[in-house]
């Protein structure tokens, strides 16, 4: 996706002042005897400061007049702002990141502008940003984009090109659906609801030191209609990696290739290019990673420091892969098992929260496909499976599948969660189906080449 422009709130998301305005509200409604100021500050919240001030005074009773309410909360905000906030790690590189490629940057925040530039100059990056926008001008709230439309104005930039950034649930709501791209810096110690900042975000972040252009860029918003399938190949990055035939055959087979760290060297072995190199770099040779970046299309850079796996970002590029083309995911993932068994847990957890897009994690000696009503519901297993062994096992509450051409029969049968009533079944019939007809069911088949199975 094009970066052309930059939205970004102050407080939460620049610097880290969300307990400063806290203690701050909640210090001067104690001076001013308002009752449940804890409350209070949770419902003006959302408002601009002279808007605060004024419900302060008429709706909950602050004695001194919503003037006076203004200034002595500025004059606390603007001494915090100058010794005790500081900008996020990570930030101030981001902000140049951005400034350096072209973007142009501007701040759209509930404080008013005297005190956003007090922040910004005390953490020397004031002179990054265009302008400067309160709410405060508009007279409304960040729970309607005025703001964030009248900085678009501003800027000059297109819409979908525009990037908001915010910490707020309020903030990434109302940018969201009016129609910007939107990145949360979720820091996980203001109290924020995650569930309704990552429901609203189109990248959701710990930190800046997750981000970066390059990410920005990769991004692509799903589709609303498909008109087609993608069939990617994750290769992972494994210590044991899988047999050179059968990540070439998968690759061979696949419309879009990512190589995700260590993934590169078993892609260099058998001399296929990914269309795609990304990860932290931590465990790739010297040599392939001079290979990978100087051969791949497209690489993508992700910090060591950060939440997500390699895997699980480059699942993310799939994605947007298959976004940008308007088509529907088909996803699968070698080299990722291997080693060790935590390793393998988290990679089927993975897989299954991306049960729509049709996952199998396929390695030597087996394939396990994540069937759900959300992708793949059937898998119907050809007369190369006969003799193999299938096991079942539900991996979301009130999994519900059913097994025909099996030793043992099952009709709509609701599996335990994580049980072995599924595991070890034998194929009897070269028709032989398994369907999932709710939740997600991870079926394991052993003992059959994966080349040899009936796509």
């Amino acid at each position: 996706m094009s970066v052309k422009g930059a939205i970004f709130d102050l407080d939460g998301t620049i610097v880290d002042s969300m307990s400063m305005w806290h203690d701050v509200t909640v210090r001067l409604l104690e001076e001013q005897g308002v009752n449940n100021p804890e409350e209070v500050f949770r419902e003006t919240e959302p408002e601009p400061l002279s808007v605060m001030c004024r419900l302060l005074h008429e709706r909950y009773g602050a004695p001194d007049g919503s003037e006076t309410l203004r200034l002595r909360f500025l004059a606390l905000v603007r001494d915090a702002y100058s010794h005790s906030v500081d900008i996020y790690p990570g930030c101030r590189e981001f902000l140049r990141e951005l400034v350096d490629a072209g973007v142009k940057l501007c701040v759209a925040s509930s404080t008013s502008e005297p005190e956003v530039r007090c922040a910004l100059e005390a953490q020397g990056v004031e002179d990054l940003f265009d302008f400067v926008l309160s709410a405060d001008e508009l007279g409304v709230s960040k729970e309607r984009p005025d703001v964030y439309l009248e900085a678009l104005r501003r800027l000059g930039t297109p819409m979908e090109a525009t990037w908001v950034f915010e910490d707020s649930p309020f903030g990434l709501r109302s940018a969201h659906r009016a129609g910007f791209p939107t990145v949360c810096i979720f820091n996980g110690h203001d109290g924020r609801d995650e569930a309704l900042c990552r429901a609203e975000s189109d990248i959701f972040s710990h930190d800046y030191i997750e981000l970066s252009l390059a990410l920005l860029k990769d991004f692509a918003a799903a589709p609303k209609l498909t008109k087609g399938e993608l069939r990617a190949l994750v290769v992972d990055g494994s210590p044991q990696v899988s047999s050179a035939a059968l990540v070439s055959s998968l690759a061979q087979e696949s419309d879009y290739v990512i190589a995700a760290d260590r993934g590169a060297e078993a892609l260099h072995e058998v001399d296929i290019v990914p269309d795609v190199f990304c990860g932290d770099f931590d465990s790739v040779s010297e040599e392939t990673r001079v290979w990978a970046e100087a051969s791949a299309p497209v690489r993508i850079a992700f910090p060591s420091q950060k939440y997500a796996t390699d895997l699980s970002s480059a699942i993310e590029c799939a994605r947007h892969e298959a976004a940008r083309r308007g088509e529907h995911l088909h996803l699968s993932v070698t080299c990722a098992t291997g080693g060790r068994p935590d390793h393998s847990l988290a990679v089927l957890g993975l897989l299954a929260a991306h049960a729509d897009a049709c996952p199998r994690l396929v390695e030597d000696g087996f394939e396990c496909r994540m069937l759900s009503p959300e992708g793949t519901s059937r898998w119907t297993l050809g007369p190369h499976a006969v003799g193999s062994t299938i096991s079942v096992i539900a991996l979301a509450p009130g999994s519900c599948v059913s097994e025909q051409g099996l030793r043992w029969e099952l009709d709509h049968r609701k599996l335990p969660l994580l049980g072995d009533e599924g595991v070890s079944n034998i194929v009897v019939s070269a028709d032989a189906v398994i369907e999932c007809h709710a939740g997600i069911a991870a079926v394991f088949i052993i003992g059959s080449p994966q080349a040899e199975l009936e796509r």
